[in-house]
């Protein structure tokens, strides 16, 4: 019942740019003394000597080179974060400062420059006798190489990240998960709907969204108090004072002592949205990066039809849960969680892109191709939210296409019957 909640916490911590060079810098300070157990044993007879101005031309080398490419790591990162929040949208930040290979670099290039310090000094004061100084001397070199190693990497990474595809790359990758999980457990691990609306309302003591329901503390509240809970707000779902989180419907009827304080505290909710257990956050954003790259200041069709072709991916995805595992088995049978309903995914992902792309008759042509192929799945939902947005987005075309040669295309694209066009007579202007 806690990997849930261990995984929702490890994952903000993920989001906290200062938690892995902590460690990473603990760890450094650690493995600076680890040399010192090496005099206690008899390797000083088989160690080579080595010279304490070789240690400290190396161990001072790395101090203030470290120290640099920190600083310049940390420019060029916050660069690629605001490069990502004003090129794409300032919703997929939060992806963009957990990238692994930023944060595994910073720590790295962090936690050398601790060891170097706290070595040197260490050296400086005799601390270490012969198999001490060997031991350091091989950690150093070894530090030195990962820092190497890593910095090469890393200057592949940064001149990638905060740009326009990478961010829709991160932004598919957290949809693709969390469309993922909620497919091997599309209640939540309960059951789904099946009581009437009828009992107890709990209603939002703060304003903001819900990022994570305590499902494993719902179902013991219910056990104890003998009822059941019936989920009205799902993880991105907005909440205030008059909204509704749950329902609480008591085993007896008679019942009307109940303190519903416990299931107002197992949702937990914040001040934005998050990708791990709210897919439908990820459509928005993508969304949002269509429609900020059709606007006329940025005039970029060609980013809002390769997030359609995105999106394609991530619903296919959602038509074929054969392809990622089977369901698992609800194991609060108190709690019931409403499925998601894929027309409301389908208004996240191409309202907006149909909206802005309707003049744009390349993306409206995309846009109509897209929704004919997820409107050819054996999953009836998707199909009939397709055949609708198909529809829709047509109809805004129509409005806002003007040749009436452009409308035929996406007419054509989508199945659609039109007037024919008149023809185009030339003239010399004579």
């Amino acid at each position: 019942m806690l990997t849930e909640r261990f995984r929702f916490l490890l994952n903000r911590f993920r989001d906290r740019l200062w938690v892995k060079p902590l460690a990473v810098c603990l760890l450094s300070i650690a493995v600076a003394f680890v040399a010192k157990f090496a005099d206690g044993t008899g390797m000083a007879k088989f160690t080579p000597q080595i010279s304490l101005d070789s240690i400290e031309a190396l161990l001072s080398i790395m101090a203030s080179s470290m120290l640099v490419i920190a600083t310049f790591s940390v420019s060029s990162m916050v660069s690629a974060y605001a490069s990502a929040a004003n090129t794409a949208t300032p919703r997929s930040f939060i992806l963009v400062v957990s990238d692994d290979a930023s944060q595994n670099a910073l720590s790295t290039f962090v936690g050398a420059f601790i060891f170097s310090i706290v070595a040197i000094t260490a050296v400086k004061n005799e601390y270490f006798e012969k198999a001490g100084l060997f031991i350091l001397f091989v950690l150093t070199v070894f530090i030195f190489g990962l820092v190497v190693v890593t910095f090469v990497r890393w200057v592949d990474r940064i001149a990638r990240l905060g740009r326009m595809g990478t961010t829709i790359e991160k932004v598919e990758h957290a949809t693709a998960a969390a469309l993922r999980r909620r497919l091997n457990a599309p209640n939540l691990c309960g059951v789904p709907v099946r009581s009437n609306l009828e009992g107890l309302a709990v209603y939002a003591a703060n304003v903001g969204y819900v990022q994570y329901i305590d499902m494993a503390a719902l179902q013991i509240w219910a056990e104890q108090s003998k009822v059941r809970v019936v989920v009205a707000a799902l993880p991105g779902s907005f909440a205030a004072p008059n909204n509704i989180l749950a329902y609480v419907i008591a085993d007896s009827a008679e019942r009307t002592d109940i303190d519903s304080t416990a299931v107002a505290l197992a949702f937990k909710i914040g001040g934005a949205r998050l990708f791990d257990d709210d897919p439908r956050f990820g459509l928005v954003v993508l969304s949002e990066i269509a429609g900020r790259a059709l606007s006329p200041a940025v005039n970029d069709p060609g980013t809002a039809i390769c997030v359609v072709g995105t999106l394609v991916r991530l619903f296919t995805l959602w038509s074929e849960p054969e392809l990622v595992g089977g369901k698992q088995v609800p194991k609060y049978d108190r709690v019931e969680v409403p499925e998601l309903s894929a027309r409301d995914m389908f208004d996240d992902a191409f309202t907006a892109i149909a909206r802005d792309g309707a003049g744009v008759v390349e993306v409206a042509v995309r846009l109509q191709k897209a929704l004919g192929a997820l409107a050819a799945s054996g999953n009836a939902d998707l199909r009939e939210a397709a055949e609708y947005h198909s529809r829709l987005a047509f109809k805004r075309s129509q409005n806002a296409l003007s040749i009436s040669e452009d409308l035929e295309a996406v007419a054509k694209a989508g199945n659609f019957k039109t007037k024919p066009a008149e023809s185009v007579s030339s003239s010399d202007g004579k």
